[in-house]
């Protein structure tokens, strides 16, 4: 299959949101069994044949080789893309820190390495840190439903920006996504059956292995907090230490494991409609409360500016800005929302670019890792494989229509944009053969570590304190602050509490509480330390 270079939005994603070595393997014996069921048969772990990703980069890569059913070691085998960055002080290294980026769909390859500044600076100095593509997406054996770069670019443009207003709109995007789904399905429908999140659980198992390690230390973001759930249960006495930020409501996600057809979508039962209006709200008050100095689009007041932002939407219904939409500029600003600095300053400028009638200057892209792909094909059929495979959705397309209105009137525009985030499940061919759906309390070996924002656009607070809840023993540390993961928003009181977590064991005191280190719109809060209150420990760590 030919590989298709990222269009600008792709890249985008892969911002926001490796060497290909072939390896042989060596054979282990078969891994825990999964919840109810007998063991698997014996797997190969692969060997990484770790080499420098670029001449000059700091990064090593590698390539991963596993079945793409798990339960038939013998079968098909995929590939993953790997990365990883050594400890800075190796005298004083602990282990190895796996971190998936979320998504689905993210690309640890590059997002690992962009993002590694991000990272607490005792975890760089004392884990190796270690991504991967998971299986199905970017660098790794890829779901990739288009024979052309012109094939991907005129499917992307048979849609409407953002979501869709309007019957006729609602019609181009529920047959966008029929086509896109018999697309995927004719070119590789048994990849498309095995993108699971317990399917990547056992890679991450065998990757665990592969590093020559025996106790997983895990920090997953956004979905990557599904995957580590799923890893916590299928492998609960192989938890380490395990950090799960903006995290998704298990039971959300799987409704509650029932085999009805759901009644709402997955984002529906998250609540992430009513966590981007939160979001939009506080937006809006902090701007007009801080006033044009600091952020573009403030109009004097808290109210004014709530008044300026209707006004505008109601304008751009009728009068788009030469492409950008109502639709387009509410999808900007959930994704704006994710990262306060610069997201929310880049957000006010946009708006008031659109309020005085002007295109908005675009939105650089970050420079790219060295890595040897740092911009892989990352087209929407990949999350879309994971997240309808995986997760539960309404099949009915014309269902959505009035799915929208019940999030609009809860939540208003975010509500909009979050219903239409799922339409491509409507019609998706293929129901994943090894979905995990629970129990979510097993015990680990070592309670895990629950981080949530409280102001989180896409995976709310509530998501957070349900994960803490359905977790065994896990403890909740609350970041009170706003947009999507601690990691990206960053707070020195949660990022001490995760290195003395992760080095040592020690858990927050119940009841921990953060803040965020920079306020969108403010000057950096004064430094200190974590609060004290005995934590408490996760047991001694080995």
């Amino acid at each position: 299959m030919p590989r298709i270079r990222a269009t600008p939005a792709g890249r985008r994603r892969a911002a926001v949101v490796a060497a290909l070595l072939t390896g042989s393997a060596v054979l282990t014996g078969p891994s825990p069994a999964t919840a109810g069921g007998a063991p698997p048969p014996a797997t190969a772990v692969p060997r990484l044949d770790w080499s420098r990703c670029v001449p000059g980069s700091a990064f090593d890569c590698a390539t991963a080789r596993v079945p793409l059913d798990h339960d038939e070691p013998g079968g098909r085998t995929v590939e993953l893309a790997v990365v990883r960055r050594k400890a800075a002080d190796p005298d004083r290294r602990v282990g190895t820190l796996f971190f998936n980026p979320g998504g689905p769909g993210g690309p640890g390859t590059v997002q690992m390495p962009q993002n590694y500044a991000s990272f607490p600076q005792e975890v760089r100095e004392r884990f190796d840190i270690v991504s991967w593509d998971p299986r199905g997406v970017g660098s790794s054996t890829a779901v990739n439903c288009f024979a052309s770069p012109g094939e991907a670019a005129e499917w992307s443009a048979s849609r409407p920006a953002g979501f869709p207003v309007g019957e006729a709109e609602r019609a181009e995007f529920a047959a966008s996504y029929e086509e896109l789904g018999r697309r995927c399905e004719q070119r590789d429908p048994a990849l498309l059956r095995h993108v699971s999140t317990a399917d990547t659980a056992r890679d991450l198992d065998l990757l665990l292995a592969a590093v020559g390690e025996d106790r997983l230390n895990y920090l997953g973001i956004s979905y990557g907090t599904m995957l580590g759930a799923t890893y916590a249960n299928l492998f609960p006495g192989k938890v380490r230490a395990m950090i799960l930020d903006s995290n998704w409501d298990p039971r959300a996600w799987t409704d509650d494991a029932s085999d009805e057809d759901p009644r709402l979508t997955s984002f529906q039962r998250l609540g992430s409609d009513l966590g981007a209006a939160e979001t939009l709200d506080r937006f809006l008050t902090l701007c007009g409360t801080a006033g044009t100095d600091r952020c573009a689009f403030s109009a004097g007041s808290p109210e004014a500016t709530r008044d300026k932002f209707e006004e505008l939407m109601v304008r751009l219904r009728e009068r788009p800005v030469e492409g950008w939409t109502y639709a387009r500029t509410i999808a900007a600003a959930v994704s704006s929302f994710y990262v306060v600095h610069p997201g929310w300053t880049r957000l006010a400028a946009t708006l008031q670019e659109l309020w005085q009638g002007r295109v908005p200057a675009p939105v650089p892209l970050p420079p790219p890792p060295a890595v040897p792909e740092p911009d892989p094909y990352l087209g929407e059929e990949q999350s879309t494989a994971v997240f309808c495979g995986d997760s539960p959705h309404p099949r009915d397309p014309s269902a959505y229509h009035a799915l929208e209105d019940l999030s609009a009137a809860r939540a208003g525009d975010t509500g909009r944009f979050w219903v239409w985030s799922s339409a491509g499940c409507a019609g998706w061919p293929a129901v994943a053969e090894h979905r995990y759906r629970g129990p979510w309390d097993r015990p680990t070996a070592h309670p895990v570590l629950v981080v949530g924002t409280t102001y989180d656009p896409s995976t709310p607070f509530t998501g957070a304190q349900a994960m803490a809840e359905q977790l065994a023993g896990a403890r909740l540390l609350t970041h009170r602050g706003h947009g999507h993961t601690a990691l990206f928003n960053p707070s020195r009181c949660v990022q001490a509490y995760e290195s003395r977590y992760l080095v040592d064991g020690t858990l927050p005191p119940p009841g921990a509480t953060c803040e965020q280190d920079t306020p969108p719109f403010g000057t950096p809060r004064p430094s200190g330390g974590v609060a004290t209150g005995g934590g408490g420990t996760a047991g001694a760590l080995s």
